[in-house]
């Protein structure tokens, strides 16, 4: 698995592990890492198939088989309990590994977690189409046919309120990515067993469905939602509170799918009042 590593300023800080969601990698989290390394020994993974880390060697791409790497990691590398955050389908994946391993986790922060209170929208609709057998390979190779720089640049769009708060040097590095990703033979595969992997929990009626995962998560957990985000409906922020045991919700009103990328500063300051210190939030929205 590839990680990149934050160091933390302050020595014996406790670890913290970051996970991105469905298409990205450990470069959706370099500004949050660095707004927290006062606080944090930071590790930012590539899920498997992502990023530069080859598919898991058992293909087991679902949220759970993602989480059973992480653990590994966390288990072999850091050793200790740590701070857990996750967007999207990192969101899916932080779940699972707070809820079956309760001892490897000291927070949990869920950034848009994909979840299956997830409501159809303009910009999500289209995933259970790419998701069909057979169909989904065919859109997702002409996809890959666009130039690099129009990918990231569309994903952007989509996944962020106001694309151009993102510093260009954060694009410029999306695009290398997505360059050096395009000879891969798995990224295709990687992206589509993930993606079905996710929607099968949505179906889930099993004792290990994410809603009743979340009741067994012992830590405390914030969780941010993005008033503008076109794939995780916001008002999803409702339920939170009545399946996990001890919830921090936070509606940013100006911010997307991803509001580590577009507003790190007041995503550190919701997780320093929370669990670190008592530091008043400025931005406005809410929390409960």
């Amino acid at each position: 698995m590839s990680v990149r590593h934050a160091p933390a300023l302050t020595a014996g800080a406790p670890a913290a592990v970051f996970i991105h969601g469905l298409g990205g990698s450990a470069l959706n989290w370099t500004d949050l890492m660095e707004d927290l390394r006062t606080e944090v020994d930071g590790w930012a993974v590539d899920l498997g198939g992502f990023g530069q880390s080859p598919p898991p060697r058992n293909g087991d791409m679902s949220p759970a088989g993602h989480a059973a790497c992480v653990i590994e990691f966390i288990e072999r590398e850091l050793q200790a309990p740590v701070h857990i955050f996750g967007n999207s389908l990192g969101g899916a994946v932080a779940l699972q590994l707070a809820a079956r391993r309760p001892d490897l986790v000291r927070s949990l922060t869920l950034i848009s977690p994909a979840l299956p209170a997830m409501r159809p929208t303009k910009a999500n609709v289209h995933l259970p189409v790419i998701a069909v057998p057979g169909l989904g390979e065919k859109l997702i190779t002409k996809y890959l046919e666009l130039d690099a720089g129009a990918r990231v640049r569309s994903t952007m769009n989509t996944c962020l309120a106001e694309p151009g708060r993102l510093p260009i040097q954060r694009v410029d590095e999306a695009i290398d990515e997505a360059r050096n990703r395009d000879h891969l033979a798995y990224a295709c595969d990687a992206f589509l067993s993930s993606l079905r992997g996710l929607l099968r929990t949505f179906i889930d009626v099993g004792p290990n469905r994410p809603w009743k995962l979340a009741e067994r998560v012992q830590c405390e957990t914030l969780v941010v939602y993005g008033k503008k985000d076109p794939l995780v409906d916001a008002s999803a922020a409702h339920r939170i509170t009545r399946h996990f045991r001890a919830a921090h919700v936070m509606v940013l009103p100006d911010s997307g799918h991803a509001a580590q990328m577009e507003h790190p500063d007041l995503v550190a300051r919701a997780w320093r009042r929370f669990f670190k210190s008592e530091l008043p939030l400025v931005a406005e929205g809410r929390s409960s």
